[in-house]
């Protein structure tokens, strides 16, 4: 089962970046810098993809701006829900695409249009993120799909990833999971 760590302010600190990275490391196969808030989001990404490339990470993402992703040589672009229209383009650049859905319908149009995974979400109870869907939605879009599906949002314990996977989900997102 893939674990995908997202990062975001809370647990991702650029004074502490070495090992912050090293306890991502250790729990993470795939890894995504994140950060909404910054205004040094490319100098930031930088030095995020420099480092985090010396450690065993099957994949690097940068959030949302391929273009950025493509420049800085990030393995891939993770695309929020409202950027369908630039699937096409990201695949074009030869960049691995991931894509948020939030229902049956946009993972089937992703799958449509070429990205890689998408992530279904919110799974279980997260901070803002409305009505979690729950295991039997995911598995009912795992059951639809043919590409791999990342189960998202409020996954914090070793039971729910457990219950993720027995739904057919090739693996689990998380910011918080990931913190310590």
């Amino acid at each position: 089962m893939i674990a995908y760590a997202i990062t975001d302010p809370t647990t991702l600190n650029f004074n502490s970046l070495y090992s912050d990275l090293k306890r991502f490391d250790k729990k993470a196969d795939m890894i995504l810098y994140r950060d909404k808030v910054t205004l040094d989001y490319q100098e930031n990404a930088s030095l995020f993809l420099s480092e985090a490339k010396k450690h065993n990470f099957s994949k690097i993402l940068l959030h949302s701006n391929y273009q950025l992703a493509n420049k800085l040589k990030a393995d891939g672009v993770h695309l929020t829900s409202s950027q369908f229209s630039d699937i096409k383009e990201a695949k074009d650049l030869g960049l691995f695409v991931i894509i948020s859905t939030h229902s049956l319908e946009e993972a089937l149009e992703a799958q449509k249009l070429g990205v890689d995974l998408v992530t279904f979400s919110p799974i279980f109870a997260t901070p803002n993120k409305g009505e979690p869907k729950g295991v039997e939605e995911l598995k009912r879009v795992v059951s639809k799909l043919s590409i791999g599906v990342i189960a998202l949002g409020g996954v914090l314990s070793s039971k729910q990833i457990e219950s993720c996977q027995k739904c057919g989900a090739l693996g689990f997102a998380s910011i918080r999971y990931f913190a310590s």
